[in-house]
């Protein structure tokens, strides 16, 4: 399972404090029970003085063999210990726009 996947290298590559791997394929127009679309909330000691974007290719890296194979979409939240302790809350994702059959 791609999900199962996901955590493992994010695990392994990030030794996160929080980890959570979201399948939100349901939320769009793909077959019923896809592995396409994901969002990840990571908090790692390995995004301090780092801005986002160097976060995101950090993730998308270790992700490079998933995108490969049919990871569609990634929405990531990445933070720091001190950014997830000032976190209320992270944002639902958007209702897909496109794709309608």
């Amino acid at each position: 399972m791609l999900q199962q996947t996901i955590e493992r290298k994010l695990n392994q590559t990030f030794s996160p404090h929080h980890l959570q791997v979201i399948n939100e394929s349901h939320m769009h127009n793909v077959p019923p029970g896809s592995e396409s679309h994901f969002k990840v909330v990571i908090v790692s000691d390995k995004f301090d003085d780092l801005r986002l974007i160097a976060r995101h290719r950090l993730v998308n890296s270790a992700l490079s063999d998933e995108f490969a194979q049919g990871l569609h979409a990634l929405s990531m939240h990445t933070l720091t210990k001190d950014e997830w302790s000032e976190q209320s809350s992270i944002p639902d994702s958007p209702q897909c726009r496109g794709g309608e059959r």
